[in-house]
């Protein structure tokens, strides 16, 4: 006979006070289970909200200037989209996972004035922590995760996931195991540490100022040692097993020599996250184009871009980089035949 799953009980811890720079987390968090008429037990989880593990640690960049503060905090941009409220970027952040914005976040600061960074070592935070609670709690082993908001691939909306961990065995490798009917699961692995944070989410909230959940009936998953049990770095996928390291968008750019995040890309201009004239996209795919290309110069209309210079080779190629670059724009084109005047020569591409 099979055996139930024993029971998850996710309880939030409430009356944290708001985390200044320089305050011990760990103290804090005992204190609030104590005050929620708790004890932790072998074989507890903590959720940690990373907003305030970067207060405790003093993570602050200024509000003004959130662009300078994402881009410090990103290894490479994966896409970017002006919006009415500034460029957004996703990108792969220096505290490891692919995210919208690096992780810089304007809500729950405590301060108007300033954006909170992630710790660019979460797992090394959420290993101190989990080190200093169970100092203070001699005999029990917990685990800690420490929990971030992002949105995913192809999904609307956003949910919690690790985004560092610490005595947490964070995946479930059912690979070679039979499913309920029998058959061989052969590329089953369950992440079980963006489970825990997503779930532990549903009791602290957004906007409740509750950072800290206690997670029960899960001890198979805690282990004993912290620093020998991969981290949640160990779950961002990057290299050769990233299917997709640009944007669609970002990728034809690319090729043309507009890197994403760079002042070329803002120089030719950055498409938009919401609907844009035929026209607008026809003169940047233009901009893009004559990246490099001397001698030749483009005059953009409703649906063409002429092309105009002198060299017929150096046309040809301004006209091929045309072609592409109006494929980045979601634009399919055809070039005409050159027109000869004189010693100058004309290639018209048109939409359609």
């Amino acid at each position: 006979m099979t055996r139930s799953p024993a029971p998850v009980v996710l309880t939030p811890l409430v009356g944290l006070p708001e985390v200044r720079p320089g305050d011990d987390l760990a103290s804090l968090v005992l204190d609030a289970v104590s005050a929620n008429g708790m004890a932790l037990l072998d074989g507890d989880l903590l959720v940690v909200s990373s907003k305030v593990a970067s207060k405790a640690l003093g993570l602050t960049a200024p509000a003004d200037d959130r662009a300078a503060a994402v881009l410090s905090q990103a290894r490479r941009v994966v896409a970017e989209r002006d919006t009415p409220l500034g460029v957004t970027r996703v990108v792969e952040a220096v505290a490891g996972p692919v995210m919208a914005a690096a992780g810089v976040d304007a809500s729950n600061t405590g301060a108007d004035d300033v954006v909170l960074l992630l710790p660019e070592n979460p797992d090394a935070v959420a290993r101190d922590l989990r080190e200093a609670i169970q100092a203070r709690t001699a005999g029990i082993t917990v685990g800690v995760v420490l929990s971030d908001t992002a949105g995913r691939p192809w999904r609307l909306g956003q949910t919690d996931f690790a985004l560092g961990s610490a005595g947490v065995r964070l995946v479930e490798d059912l690979r070679g195991a039979k499913d309920a009917d029998g058959r061989p699961l052969n590329v089953t692995e369950r992440c079980v540490g963006d489970e825990i944070a997503a779930a532990a989410d549903l009791v602290k909230g957004k906007a409740s100022g509750i950072p800290v959940a206690l997670v029960r009936g899960l001890a198979a998953s805690v282990t004993a040692g912290g620093s020998t049990t991969p981290g949640a770095r160990a779950l961002v996928r990057t290299g050769p097993s990233d299917w997709f390291g640009s944007g669609r968008v970002e990728a034809v750019r690319a090729a043309l020599g507009v890197e994403a995040g760079t002042a070329r890309a803002a120089e030719v201009g950055i498409p938009s996250a919401l609907p844009e004239p035929t026209s607008t996209r026809l003169e940047r795919a233009a901009r893009v184009a004559l990246l490099g290309v001397s001698g030749v110069t483009a005059c953009a209309g409703p649906d063409t871009v002429t092309l105009d210079g002198d060299d017929p080779f150096t046309l040809g190629v301004a006209t091929s980089r045309l072609l592409v670059a109006l494929h980045g724009e979601g634009l399919s084109a055809t070039a005409g035949r050159p027109q000869t005047s004189g010693v100058r020569r004309q290639v018209r591409v048109t939409l359609g």
